[in-house]
């Protein structure tokens, strides 16, 4: 993030204090370190730029061969009285003359020199400040490890000490010169924010701008990885591309933020697509992990912008980077677009950034793109176990337990009237079809998946490999393929592990499959004796992806094990993929004994172990049916409940009577409305006993050290379409001004506003959010509080 967002500098990539460019290669941004080195070459140009012309002669002789007669071989002049090393601070500065003998040659100065004696002040300077580049680069050759950036330092090594002998300006000799792709970076993003939010208001769409700008400024500083780093961490990857891209990115872009003499260009507008899809991964990980890190050091004003924002316009770029279709990257994207283009420029005199990131290239189970789809699975070859979604679970099948009770309504509706209600629903099996809500706001997330599942469009496999039989070619094919999309998808995950656990005897896969070709699965392991299942890899092709795959597969998942009597699943999720197993019922609550997993699974660094329990009496893969099926019996009750309220009973007669009060059962009509006799109230009937309580509470919630999100409406220029999606906002400012004005005089009002706001809060951040944390714990602490009052029961 640009210094603008307001993230603070971090440490420095390299050491030394300016000895060495900061890292290239460190897989991250440039540090302080690399900042100071910069000013302090800065400093040395200006002091020696400043010198007396002696001095300047004697530092150029340094690099000029002898010019006296008789064909002195002397290719620099060396003084007689060389400096000590390291230097004294005592001793005076020597000076030098034009006759001070070579301590090579014993030519004097004035013989390396002569091609100077003409030259003007400018170019003088200009000379001087190559030669103190070329003493950097001779450093950094002596320091760097790694070959291929040693062998780049070395090279403009001698292109400088060539143009000080030549009295020339450095040009980098090579087969293509700058720009080496288009569109650039800057001008894909450039495109991406007119392509994605063009339709935004002036306000709103500022600040998608400021996120480009952010964005951008943090690749123009980016270190890039070595090619040899690159190698360890993506060996399939095309290593000979990156190395020449790396290359470049050096000559052009790197060394010259250091030797100024060499001219520089910023990343963004000499590379493209190629090189960004390089970095984006391993760059968006880091530059959320350390803005979650250096939340408590943003501005209130900036944490919006940064924590939720930022991470939502790089999920969605990361689709167009990744993308083979994305209109952004197409050099007549402009020609045919409405509107004029959004100018994004970053700029290029800005200091770098330096953030404190780390590059981790450990392996993360599960990536939350890898969601998974199902299918009605055809028995095939005897070594393919047949999928649950062939052998389902019917409603009137007894469960596998024998402990499990047989199902039961719980309430006080008589199974007589429920009967009578399915009786009147004119055709009960149109509500297994999602044909006709497929596209309603409140369709399930798997009805899509379902409907292709039953219309044989897709399908789904329990396959795994085998050393005790005969190899079958399909399902040796389709292994192949769980190894390929696993590959793609999964690109922080080695491909040697990957094909290890795909093809390991131990392991199975729930494959999807469609057109006879794999397009997804969950990769697992099952350890009966120890009743849980462990999840290792969970994916879907990109081009399948959001079509309800992924809940769909693992609701066959969890029927699979129901039939095979294991009832809890642990996986380790990364943090992208912490809200896609939640959505599937996972919690960080593991119910299973650490005693019987440790040990069994896989631990991997960075990612979060979550488990899930399940429930044998549901059947996963028609729950969301059974549920719509309840919402049609509950929708037909609630019309009989209303026709019977609307039912004119007579009045009332026995006040005429002479009766004063009669109790209010006894009121015709009254039961049939629902009405019940109020037991004992949680409500408190003083108003200032009431308005009291509430204030304290509050107060206690305000000052919580996670309420800071919902201290204050949210503004519409840090949340751009906010007010689109909640149509209800509410926050603590709010509530404060409502309980002055006495507005709850019941504390169902305040505990409804209260919880609108988490509500909303998780409506419309992702779960990953910093913010939708804040809202799960704040919403806790809320419910304690109001328990510790008294007002719900505890």
């Amino acid at each position: 993030m640009s210094g603008s967002a307001g993230i603070q500098q971090g440490s420095p990539a390299i050491g030394a204090a300016g000895s060495a460019p900061a890292a290239p290669g460190a897989g991250g941004t440039e540090g302080s370190g690399a900042t100071v080195g910069s000013a302090r070459i800065a400093v040395k140009k200006a002091q020696l730029r400043s010198s007396p012309r002696p001095k300047k002669l004697e530092k150029l002789g340094v690099y000029s061969s002898c010019k006296a007669e008789g064909a002195c071989k002397c290719n620099s002049w060396k003084s007689q009285n060389p400096p000590p090393t390291p230097p004294r601070t005592d001793q005076q500065p020597n000076t030098f003359n034009l006759q001070d003998p070579c301590r090579s040659c014993s030519h004097t100065l004035g013989d390396h020199v002569t091609h100077l004696e003409n030259v003007s002040e400018e170019e003088m300077n200009r000379l001087l400040g190559i030669a103190l580049d070329v003493e950097y680069l001779n450093t950094c050759v002596h320091k760097e490890e790694d070959a291929d950036t040693k062998q780049v330092y070395f090279s403009l090594f001698k292109l400088l000490r060539k143009c000080i002998l030549q009295m020339g300006r450095p040009v980098v000799e090579a087969q293509e010169s700058p720009p080496f792709e288009k569109p650039s970076i800057e001008q894909g993003v450039n495109n991406f924010v007119q392509y994605k939010f063009s339709h935004l208001p002036s306000k709103e769409r500022q600040t998608i701008v400021e996120l480009a700008k952010m964005f951008l400024n943090q690749i123009n500083y980016w270190q890039l990885e070595t090619p040899s780093q690159r190698r360890q961490r993506a060996p399939a990857d095309d290593a000979a591309g990156y190395k020449v891209n790396y290359t470049r990115w050096l000559c052009y872009c790197n060394v010259p933020q250091f030797c100024d003499s060499l001219p520089r260009y910023e990343t963004t507008q000499i590379f493209g697509r190629t090189l960004l899809r390089s970095v984006f991964t391993v760059m968006r990980k880091q530059l959320l992990e350390q803005a979650r890190q250096e939340k408590d050091k943003l501005p209130p004003e900036k944490r919006t912008l940064i924590l939720t924002h930022f991470p939502k316009f790089l999920s969605m770029l990361e689709e167009e980077v990744y993308s083979h279709s994305s209109p952004i990257w197409s050099e007549e994207f402009l020609a045919g677009s409405s509107g004029g283009p959004i100018p994004i420029h970053t700029v290029i005199s800005a200091p770098p950034v330096a953030r404190p990131l780390y590059y981790n290239s450990s392996p993360v189970s599960v990536d939350p793109s890898s969601c998974g789809s199902v299918s009605p699975a055809r028995k095939t070859a005897s070594v393919l176990e047949p999928s649950p979604g062939g052998q389902k679970r019917k409603p009137s099948e007894p469960l596998p337990h024998e402990e499990t009770k047989k199902l039961r309504i719980v309430g006080d509706i008589p199974m007589e009237l429920i009967n009578e209600v399915m009786a009147t629903i004119t055709d009960p099996a149109s509500m297994l079809g999602p044909e006709t809500s497929l596209l309603s706001a409140h369709s399930a997330r798997d009805e899509a998946a379902r409907l292709e599942e039953r219309r044989g469009v897709i399908e789904f496999h329990v396959i795994g490999n085998s050393l005790n039989q005969k190899p079958n070619k399909r399902i040796l094919m389709w292994l192949v393929g769980l190894q390929n999309v696993f590959s793609h998808q999964l690109p922080r995950m080695p491909k040697e592990y990957i094909t290890r656990l795909v093809f390991d005897p131990k392991h199975k896969t729930l494959s999807l499959i469609k057109d006879g070709r794999v397009i997804g699965g969950i990769c697992f392991r099952m350890f009966p004796s120890q009743s849980f299942t462990e999840i290792v890899f969970c994916a879907v092709t990109s081009n399948e992806q959001v079509k309800g795959y992924g809940t769909h597969l693992m609701n066959h998942l969890k029927e699979y094990h129901i039939k095979h009597d294991i009832l809890n699943f642990l996986t380790y999720a990364d943090e992208y993929a912490i809200g896609y197993f939640k959505k599937q019922g996972f919690s960080k609550d593991i119910k299973v004994p650490k005693a019987k997993y440790l040990g069994y699974i896989k631990d991997y660094e960075g990612a979060t172990l979550m488990g899930c329990e399940l429930n044998p009496s549901i059947p996963y893969t028609e729950f969301s049916v059974i549920i719509k099926k309840q919402k049609e019996i509950i929708k037909k009750l609630i019309e009989r409940k209303q026709a019977q309220i609307r039912k004119v009973y007579p009045g009332l007669s026995c006040f005429k009577e002479g009766v004063r009060q009669i109790p209010i059962e006894s009121i015709p009509g009254i039961r049939e409305t629902g009405w019940k006799p109020v037991g004992k109230g949680k409500e408190l009937k003083d108003p200032d006993q009431l308005y009291s309580t509430l204030k304290t509470i509050l107060q206690h919630v305000k000052s919580h050290q996670n309420a800071w999100p919902f201290m204050e409406p949210v503004k519409k220029t840090e949340a751009p379409g906010y007010y689109q999606v909640i149509r209800f906002p509410m926050d603590l400012k709010t509530m404060s001004e409502r309980l002055k004005s006495r507005y709850y005089t019941t504390r169902k009002l305040f505990m409804a506003d209260m919880q609108r706001i988490f509500t909303n809060c998780r409506e419309y951040n992702p779960p990953e959010s910093e913010y939708y944390k804040c809202a799960n714990l704040l919403e806790k602490f809320f419910y304690t509080k109001i328990k510790e009052a008294g007002l719900i029961e505890k």
